[in-house]
């Protein structure tokens, strides 16, 4: 079979090639009040995936500076970051469909008109869906490890990734990414550090000290109680 160099060149020889993707998704049982949540407030607050760009001060009816969190979990966090800063607007992407209920009601509960939600492959929405130079942030926070050598290619955070994500950021926005595992917080950090278009703000060495506006997850908490470490790492986009 033919190789080729990358996923659009063999897209363009009408060959298609399965992708690596970098989460397992897990459906889970939905509880009845993240049901409820998904058909009380997708209409208002759900985004349906489209492979077209789409106009962010028309979603949100305002012009307002735009955060995006990949992968959000539950969404406790996010929406704890949107109600704390009702100037900015914020997107959650995540593949759980739980984690999309649970964070739809939780958000629903405080009346929130500052936070969409997406279920969906967080890269095929950068690529597809997002305007180029539309963030002012991207926040990436205790993504899948993937422990196991043989499966760091699943690791999201690549340079092909990390490249991606500086393309939709404003001049001047931030990549913040965190993670309890010191080997992919090194691996973040030579990915993101080889990217000329990007500084990383730490004063010293990669890592910076946890930013005001990013809430203590209970699983971190559990995580310091243990004596595991986090590591936040903030890179500006710069060209």
């Amino acid at each position: 079979m033919r190789q080729f160099k990358s996923q659009a060149e063999a897209e363009a020889a009408g060959v298609y090639i399965s992708k690596v993707k970098s989460y397992v998704k897990r459906e889970g049982r939905l509880t009845k009040g993240q049901e409820k949540a998904l058909e009380e407030h997708w209409p208002t607050m759900g985004i349906d995936y489209c492979d077209t760009p789409i106009s962010l001060s028309e979603l949100f009816g305002r012009e307002a500076s735009v955060v995006v969190e990949i992968g959000f979990g539950m969404g406790k966090s996010l929406v704890e970051m949107a109600a704390a800063s009702p100037e900015k607007d914020f997107i959650g992407i995540e593949v759980h469909r739980p984690g999309v209920g649970a964070c739809l009601g939780d958000a629903g509960e405080l009346g929130l008109t500052n936070l969409r939600v997406m279920e969906h492959d967080a890269v095929e929405v950068l690529k597809n869906m997002l305007p180029q130079e539309s963030l002012s942030r991207l926040q990436l926070f205790f993504p899948d490890p993937w422990h196991k050598k043989r499966h760091h290619k699943r690791r999201i955070v690549q340079a092909e990734f990390v490249e991606l994500i500086r393309t939709k950021l404003a001049i001047g926005g931030h990549l913040h990414m965190a993670t309890d595992w010191e080997p992919y917080a090194q691996h973040m950090a030579e990915v993101a550090n080889g990217n000329e278009g990007y500084t990383n703000t730490a004063p010293e060495g990669d890592y910076v000290p946890r930013p005001d506006y990013r809430p203590i997850t209970k699983f971190e908490t559990r995580g310091q109680k243990l004596g595991h470490g986090v590591w936040d790492l903030i890179y500006k986009r710069t060209s």
